[in-house]
């Protein structure tokens, strides 16, 4: 009499009726609405640190231009430094080669001048000897010892 799709029909409606009476809808409402909530509260808290994270971010892009820029200065700063040395270090290097140029001209100037005086000097005692040779020769007696002795003196004061 009654079909199979009846007896279905009135089996959920007796279940769907029973939900109602134990309050099945109100306790799934409320765990869609505590999700919902929870879900919520999650999205607002990503959305927190999202904030949070892009305020980092720039943080940490900010110093990083700092720090590139202190770089920089420090690198100028250091190639101004290295020029500044390198100068300083080329003019004592020439005020170097130019004391020891002036001393070395110096030393040949005092090495000439020695020379030339022990040239003098020899060439004194080559005429004063060649002198005294002469006239020992030519002139006898105490008068020629007396003019030889003056003529030797005079010889090597002009010489000298």
């Amino acid at each position: 009499m009654f079909e199979a799709e009846f007896w279905v029909a009135i089996a959920f409606i007796l279940f769907v009726a029973t939900l109602g009476y134990v309050g099945a809808h109100k306790r799934l409402v409320s765990g869609i609405d505590a999700r919902r909530d929870r879900i919520k509260a999650e999205l607002e808290e990503a959305a927190r640190l999202k904030a949070e994270a892009q305020s980092l971010l720039a943080q940490y892009q900010r110093k990083l231009q700092e720090a590139e820029r202190e770089a920089q200065a420090i690198v100028e700063s250091a190639k101004g430094e290295a020029e500044r040395l390198a100068a300083e270090a080329e003019a004592k290097m020439e005020e170097f080669v130019s004391r020891h140029s002036k001393m070395a001209e110096t030393r040949i100037a005092q090495a000439e001048a020695q020379a030339l005086a022990d040239v003098r000097s020899a060439a004194a005692e080559a005429a004063a000897a060649a002198a005294e040779t002469i006239l020992s020769r030519t002139v006898k007696g105490k008068a020629a010892d007396a003019l030889l002795a003056k003529g030797i003196a005079e010889i090597n004061e002009k010489l000298n």
